[in-house]
């Protein structure tokens, strides 16, 4: 899947299998990190990436988890240099003049993400909160919104409604959240 809410300076693909003839640059993400050895074993989103300048790279994603309700695909950031990779609800930000620079998401699992052009954000839920990227990266992360389920309902200039589940009465609790600050009201998280 490809949404594009923002320009974009690059181009990319995904791909089935690996090239047969594989670009110099070859890049895998998540860089090694204790604990993650295996990432790459449970599979990967293979992207050919062309960015604005220099030659094409190829980019290979560890799929956090490889339930298929998970978001996978690849998104135009607020930077027009960045990419914005999701595998299995793991996110990668990858600039594309700089693909050494990837910086991965520390929200995992990703389970929906809905751009906001008109804040200049996109925006990331997980199962507790969420997070906003802008053009320099990450803005805020939000506090912890629900016991365990976060819906990004819609996001206005200012603002992001969504509903998090309230564990004490079994529903859903709406939110609203400060698109500039990341503070919120509402939501299902009490203690």
């Amino acid at each position: 899947m490809t949404a594009v809410a923002f320009a974009q300076t690059w181009t990319a693909r995904i791909l089935t299998k690996p090239p047969l003839i594989a670009p110099a640059r070859q890049f895998t993400y998540p860089f090694r990190v204790p604990g993650e050895d295996d990432t790459i074993q449970r599979g990967a989103l293979l992207l050919d990436i062309r960015p604005s300048t220099g030659a094409n790279f190829l980019a290979t994603c560890a799929l956090g988890f490889r339930d298929p309700s998970l978001p996978t695909g690849i998104f135009a950031c607020p930077r027009p240099d960045s990419l914005l990779a999701l595998a299995g609800g793991y996110a990668y930000l990858i600039d594309t003049l700089a693909p050494e620079l990837c910086l991965h998401l520390p929200l995992r699992p990703v389970t929906q993400i809905l751009p906001a052009p008109a804040a200049g954000l996109i925006l990331l839920a997980g199962f507790h909160n969420v997070i906003a990227l802008d053009a320099t990266g990450l803005r805020w992360q939000s506090a912890r919104l629900s016991w365990e389920g976060v819906t990004l309902t819609r996001a206005d200039d200012h603002h992001l409604h969504g509903t998090g589940w309230d564990m004490r009465t079994d529903r859903e609790l709406p939110f609203t959240i400060d698109l500039a600050t990341g503070t919120h009201q509402g939501g299902g998280f009490t203690l």
